[in-house]
């Protein structure tokens, strides 16, 4: 890992080089937060954990005292390219746009102490400071208005993976 920020309350955002055999359950336990709201295809197991932290991606957990609390996982547009929904972004080939594949704190830190706040805010920059000038996603359609800053909805899908539930594509200056 590679120490990003730390506080005065045990709390550690990291970039994550290499996944620790250590962090593993904490990681597999997070996603079943995940896979609760969204459904089991994000569940993580041994598996798929590669498909979201391996060399392409940029992930970074919170760790409170130690144990993994949440992550969040960016991947530049252009690792996409293949995915119709990718096609929408006009800036896909740019190099200037770092989407966010995976967020969740476990439910139990959510509402507490602001980790998931830190942790957004702490992604958000870097990726600034990495020269990226957009971070995109796709979130629950309604839930982009909420996010500070200039955010637009790049397009909706009606029925995201199938979860049957509509998702809103977005995109989100950095300035």
């Amino acid at each position: 890992i590679k120490l990003i920020a730390s506080s005065a309350f045990n709390l550690r955002i990291e970039l994550v080089l290499q996944v620790g055999e250590n962090d593993i359950h904490s990681i597999f336990e997070i996603s079943k937060d995940l896979a609760d709201i969204f459904g089991n295809k994000f569940l993580l197991d041994e598996n798929n954990i590669q498909k979201y932290f391996n060399d392409k991606t940029l992930p970074f957990f919170a760790r409170y005292k130690g144990t993994v609390i949440g992550y969040i996982i960016g991947v530049p547009i252009e690792n996409f390219k293949e995915e119709a929904w990718a096609r929408y972004d006009t800036n896909l080939g740019k190099e200037n746009t770092l989407y966010t594949y995976a967020f969740i704190v476990n439910k139990k830190y959510r509402k507490i102490g602001g980790y998931s706040k830190t942790l957004k805010r702490i992604y958000i920059n870097w990726a600034k400071k990495q020269g990226y000038k957009y971070i995109t996603g796709h979130v629950k359609q309604g839930l982009s208005k909420n996010f500070g800053g200039k955010t637009e909805i790049i397009k909706i899908f009606n029925n995201w993976y199938q979860s049957n539930l509509p998702f809103e594509y977005y995109r989100r200056y950095l300035n």
